[in-house]
């Protein structure tokens, strides 16, 4: 490979240079790299016209981008020597980039793993969001307790997105609605100004770069400057925080609807911003075209895909309604037909806490005309029920988009089933539970339109970027090809029994693990042993992901080595890391009692070495980086039927651990995909949940029967983990006996004993990495790219392209020759 330049690194002063310096100089070079074939991208997008797909998403964790972009463009190498040769370190250059933090866990995650895979696979894709100032708050842990700080992710800029002042676009709230002969006008509103900062996605090794456009809010300069007229100059200009408050943090829920003013405000901003330009992309002229504009409507939904990731987006429905009736002039059922051929949505949740519904008085307030067209939809489609099954009342209180009672509510997934043509879940267990449980009466109206979408990884990031030892191994046996076509793992079956492949694929988990451990050292100041099994759980603190359960278990095991601290006893570091949404009480107490659990384990001298407890603080994208590899036992422990599918169960699976899970998610299909013999499943499957809630859960009979159970909650309780105020832990003890909806002692046993069929397996190094190896030979099905290629074929109705745009260095026709796969250009 050509060494690469640097000729920015080199221009810096050495002298005053300080690491930041040298991180944005090589940043740039990279994006220089990147820039000519973001440009070829478009401009091929414009002459071929085709297709177009745009991801509407209130939230894109992406992590950072230097070593990404190297990977994908095959720069890594190049870069690598170069900074070497400039005597600088490349992983201390990397660790100085900031995480793009802009979401709370997987939802946001995958977003970003779909749009890597989306420009891999050629298709003309937009990621489209906010460009919030504050991203996911930075989690410290103090005296055990989780604290939020800010995450003021651009102080020091961002080197990888490029401000479009150009295209900035007008968003309206508040106001009126006059009705007319000529229609409906909404006026008197309040306008806030969009924005957009793009962002260059580069698919692998194949010149595509697509983009992710963020919008972030702007008050236009006379916001307010009426009270200028009455001397209030200063007021008015504060008064434009207001406005730009929209774009400024992103609400640290997972999992919970929070009905706030600001959050609806969040909703509708992205979506009116995005409508608008997809509608100006759309009306553009095809290249070679006559026509100046696209004015009929007709072809939108061959020429579009919208994708609604969950329920946040959701105001995109009604939104394209007013723009094809009000503006557009469109008869409304034609609007109508249009506007269902477009959408599609994607459920991410079963909980009910987490459902999107809308006080109506407050989308009147904020949006009236929007509630009207909502209305509207509403009664056509309870009309069209009431005329499939008359006096059937029931039915249509439950099929409606608006719920009565107290506070008449919008039922935010009522409306993206009634406004898209297609609705899936994100696991094969999820989808059904979609379809026979949460959205029954939908599924059975139209059943197919419902569909399964098993979530996926994207292995560039997940295996190339965090494991390139493991990465180089897999390739070294079967070829590089597996990182675009993950299915080809299925060739290292071959090699389970072959003495010196398993030899090397536990020497890179140890060299992975020695790593980890002089990290752990490093921020905690705790002594690990790279050889005691590494017990990773890692995720959204929260109650159905069932934290606490594994708390009780290692409560469990440091009774043990105290009763008995001559037995043998597998070592184990235990590393539980994650953020709790800063308004969840319950999820604040058990990072405290986990925190309060590791000081006393940690720190009694029978125990020693044997047992170590870590909470990963401010665990985030990078971080997830470093513990994936190093892991040896993956934590996928949620009550049946309450996770929809997971994506860090594909990560630890892919890297090398093997899980201890429950059939939830997308354990199910891992386990399908590796045999259930290769995972560590133990527990109640759904139909066992289900028939506990008929009878009524009990989590006394479960305390009073198992005694080592009953010694951990006794312990809890009595402050032997708080002995500074005994009663810390009661709010946690209460829930777990009367509120416990996700029934952790009813696991608690099968949990314990599928914990000891761990341990005694890992004594057996040999038989451990052949289990190893058929799990990451059966991780091909979890890639993002498979994903996609599905929504491609069964949704958006777009085939995959392998055509590779020549580089900028090469004339454009260069690939002319090779014509897309099938494209809808």
């Amino acid at each position: 490979m050509v060494l690469l330049r640097v000729p920015v690194i080199v221009r810096v002063d050495r002298n005053v240079a300080t690491p930041r310096d040298y991180y944005f100089a090589l940043a740039h070079t990279v994006r220089d790299h990147l820039v000519g074939r973001w440009i070829r991208t478009q401009q091929y997008y414009y002459e071929k016209d085709p297709k177009r797909i745009y991801y509407l998403s209130l939230e894109f964790y992406m992590g950072r981008t230097l070593q990404n972009t190297m990977i994908n463009l095959g720069l890594q190498n190049a870069c690598d020597e170069a900074v070497y040769q400039l005597g600088l370190d490349m992983e201390e250059l990397e660790e100085i980039e900031e995480d793009a933090g802009l979401g709370n866990g997987g939802l946001g995650r995958l977003a970003a793993c779909f749009l890597d895979s989306m420009a891999t696979l050629g298709l003309a894709a937009y990621g489209y969001g906010i460009r919030y100032e504050y991203g996911i708050f930075n989690q410290k842990i103090r005296d055990g307790w989780q604290v939020e700080e800010a995450d003021d992710w651009l102080r020091h800029g961002n080197p990888w997105e490029k401000a479009r002042p150009e295209y900035m676009l007008p968003v309206h709230f508040y106001g009126r609605v006059e009705h007319s002969a000529s229609g409906a006008k909404w006026i008197d509103t309040q306008v806030v100004l969009a924005l957009p900062y793009d962002t260059p996605v580069p698919g692998y090794m194949n010149n595509t770069v697509n983009t992710m456009r963020l919008w972030s809010a702007r008050a236009p300069n006379d916001f307010n400057l009426r009270d200028f007229n009455v001397g209030d100059y200063i007021q008015a200009v504060l008064d434009r925080n207001l406005a730009e408050n929209i774009s400024r943090v992103l609400y640290p829920n997972d999992n919970f609807f929070e009905g706030k003013e600001l959050r609806l405000k969040q909703e509708y901003f992205v979506v009116a911003a995005t409508l608008q330009d997809i509608i100006r992309r759309f009306k553009a002229s095809k290249f070679g075209s006559t026509d100046s504009v696209r004015t009929v409507f007709d072809s939108f939904p061959d020429q579009v895909a919208i994708q609604l990731n969950d329920t946040h987006p959701a105001m995109a429905i009604p939104e394209l309604m007013r723009i094809f009736v009000d503006i557009e002039k469109l008869p409304w059922d034609k609007a109508w037909d249009i506007t269902k051929r477009t959408f599609a949505y994607t459920n991410h949740t079963v909980l009910p806490e987490a459902l999107e519904r809308w006080p109506v008085d407050l989308v009147e307030k904020l949006l009236p005309r929007h509630l009207q067209i909502i209305y509207e939809i509403n009664q056509r489609h309870l009309d069209h029920i009431a005329s499939l099954f008359p006096n059937d009342v029931e039915r249509l209180r439950r099929m409606s988009l608006i719920e009565e009672g107290d506070t008449k509510r919008i039922n935010m997934a009522h409306l993206c089933i009634v406004g898209s043509h297609a609705v899936n879940g994100v696991a094969k267990i999820h989808s059904e539970i979609v379809k026979t449980q949460v959205f029954e009466d939908f599924a059975e109206l139209e059943p197919e339109k419902f569909q399964n979408k098993t979530n996926g990884i994207t292995p560039r990031r997940w295996l190339l970027l965090c494991n390139p030892g493991l990465a180089e191994l897999i390739a070294e046996k079967i070829g590089e090809d597996y990182v675009r076509d993950l299915s080809q793992l299925t060739k290292l079956h071959k090699f389970v029994d072959d003495d010196l492949f398993i030899r090397e694929v536990a020497k890179v988990k140890q060299e992975n693990k020695v790593k980890f451990a002089l990290y752990l050292e490093k921020e905690y100041k705790v002594k690990i042993n790279p050889s005691s099994m590494f017990d990773v759980h890692v995720k959204r603190i929260h109650e159905y992901k069932r934290q606490l359960m594994n708390c009780l278990h290692i409560i469990t095991m440091y009774n043990r080595i105290r009763r008995d601290p001559a037995k043998l006893f597998v070592p184990r570091t235990v590393i539980i890391g994650g953020k709790a949404a800063p308004g969840y009480h319950m999820a604040k107490m058990i990072i405290k009692l986990i925190n309060a659990v590791a000081q006393v384990v940690n720190n009694d001298p029978v125990v020693g070495s044997k047992l170590k407890v870590i909470f990963l603080e401010n665990y985030r994208v990078s971080l997830a980086e470093k513990v994936i590899p190093a892991t040896d036992l993956s934590e996928q422990i949620s009550t049946a039927g309450t996770e929809a599918s997971g994506t860090g169960n594909m990560k630890f699976m892919l890297n090398g651990a093997l899980t201890i899970g429950t059939m939830d998610g997308a354990n199910v299909e891992m386990a399908e995909e590796a045999g259930e013999e290769n995972l560590f499943i133990f527990g109640m499957r759904v139909e066992d949940v289900t028939e506990l809630d008929r009878k009524g859960y009990n989590a006394q009979l479960y305390y009073d029967r198992l005694p080592e159970l009953k010694q951990a909650v006794d312990q809890i309780k009595s402050g032997f983990f708080s002995p500074n105020d005994p009663n810390l832990f009661n709010d946690v003890v209460n829930m777990l006996f009367h509120h416990d909806r996700f029934k952790v002692f009813a696991d608690y046993e099968a949990y314990v004993k599928c914990q000891e069929k761990v341990s005694e397996l890992y004594l057996n190094s040999k038989a451990w990495t052949k289990m190893v190896i058929r799990n990451i030979a059966a991780a091909g099905k979890f890639s993002s790219d498979r994903t996609i290629k599905e929504y491609a074929r069964d949704i958006w109705h777009v085939e995959p392209s392998d055509l590779k745009i020549p580089p900028p260095n090469e004339p454009r026709d260069a690939g002319q020759d090779k014509t897309p796969n099938g494209t809808a250009a």
